[in-house]
């Protein structure tokens, strides 16, 4: 079993105001010495993204469905997917119940 939740799928990034559709792989984990939700994870590689973001730190907006955080985009991969990175509540579902990570691990 892992302590980690993600979501692997599309996702929107707001860069700069733009919409830019991505392919993202999530993880995240509850840090209790800080007390703070961390996501993190990787764009798949986006020519639009590129463009917007021109291989800086840049601050974005995640969408995934009807969820939304804001986190940052750092430099690129060798093979051109940027790091993201995140706190607090992520742009994807995480188990709050018993119930829920039970099922989540069945």
């Amino acid at each position: 079993m892992s302590d980690e939740d993600g979501y692997t799928g599309p996702a929107t990034l707001v860069v700069d105001g733009t919409d830019l559709a991505a392919e993202v792989d999530l993880r995240g984990y509850f840090q209790p010495i800080d007390g703070y939700y961390h996501w993190y994870g990787r764009v798949a590689a986006n020519p639009a993204l590129a463009d917007a973001v021109g291989g800086r730190k840049k601050p974005c907006e995640v969408r995934i469905g009807e969820r939304s955080a804001s986190g940052e985009l750092s430099d690129p991969d060798p093979w051109g997917r940027y790091r993201l990175t995140g706190t607090s509540t992520p742009p994807f579902a995480v188990p709050t119940t018993l119930a829920e990570v039970e099922s989540a691990t069945a």
